[in-house]
């Protein structure tokens, strides 16, 4: 009876253990940048209408981007996010101009699936390392597992690695996320409208 009981308390101690391991810890060096409240760590760069619903952060109108205000080199940053299927959409990492924010001054990891262009769309890093086969995206959560490191660049969708480039022109800047085309005289498909969600967005330096 004795060592039943203390079987079971073992077991109970490590479902009660379980859940905090899976779960992207605050701590542990991880900054949040978006927690589902607030936006107050970025600026607002065009006319993208931004807000706050149920706990993410929603754009479905305009061009442009929210950018943080603090600039990031070597890091590991999480985002979560939902893209509808007319979504033009990125996460822009180490940008050199927070007031205009393209995939020459930064690097683009994309979110979309009808890009044009496949090889960078959803998964790729736009003009550094394309993405084949092209995951699919639309219509549900996913997360992204970006990590920076010197010129070594990595991007995982949902636990699974796809790319890996290399690319020395940036080492700092700030991160910025995508509604659209982002800037209006950008080269490229405008494209306004489509649904673009933020839940998460956390950041650990390097």
């Amino acid at each position: 009876m004795k060592r039943w009981l203390a079987l079971a308390g073992l077991f109970a101690a490590a479902v009660a253990f379980w859940p905090a391991q899976q779960a992207p810890a605050q701590g542990g060096g991880w900054t949040a940048l978006f927690d589902g409240k607030s936006i107050d760590n970025f600026n607002k760069v065009g006319d993208a209408t931004w807000r706050i619903e149920d706990g993410a952060i929603v754009s479905d109108k305009g061009n442009g981007f929210l950018v943080t205000k603090d600039s990031y080199g070597d890091f590991q940053l999480r985002v979560e996010f939902w893209a509808g299927p007319d979504a033009n959409s990125g996460v822009f990492i180490r940008a050199t101009d927070p007031q205009k924010i393209t995939a020459t001054n930064a690097y683009e990891v994309n979110i979309w699936d009808d890009r044009p262009e496949k090889d960078y769309a959803t998964g790729a890093i736009v003009g550094v390392a394309k993405v084949d086969p092209m995951p699919k995206s639309v219509g549900q959560w996913n997360v992204y597992e970006i990590t920076a490191k010197g010129d070594t660049f990595t991007v995982m969708l949902n636990g699974k690695k796809t790319v890996e480039g290399k690319d020395n022109k940036h080492a700092k800047g700030v991160i910025a996320l995508q509604h659209g085309l982002g800037n209006k005289d950008a080269a490229g498909v405008a494209n306004d409208k489509g649904v673009i969600k933020f839940r998460k967005v956390e950041i650990k330096a390097l």
